[in-house]
């Protein structure tokens, strides 16, 4: 298993990780999709914006902390 991947699965990182992924995916959700959402309009493709909406700050917050962990 290369020493990146082992890095990320860390309970820790991983933990951080959907802490950021909760609040900011969330807080972008509504921005951007929070009006199909009230008004009950969503569709398959705007789940599928929103599914990528919540793992991009995930992607996101990972890599951080990988990074960070592997330059310290």
């Amino acid at each position: 298993m290369p020493k990146w991947f082992s890095i990320a699965t860390e309970k820790a990182i991983l933990k951080r990780s959907i802490k950021v992924m909760a609040i900011v995916g969330t807080s972008l959700m509504l921005i951007n999709h929070g009006d199909r959402l009230i008004s009950n309009t969503l569709e398959t493709e705007h789940i599928f914006k929103i599914v990528l909406t919540y793992l991009v700050p995930f992607s996101v917050a990972t890599y951080s902390s990988v990074v960070a962990r592997l330059e310290s």
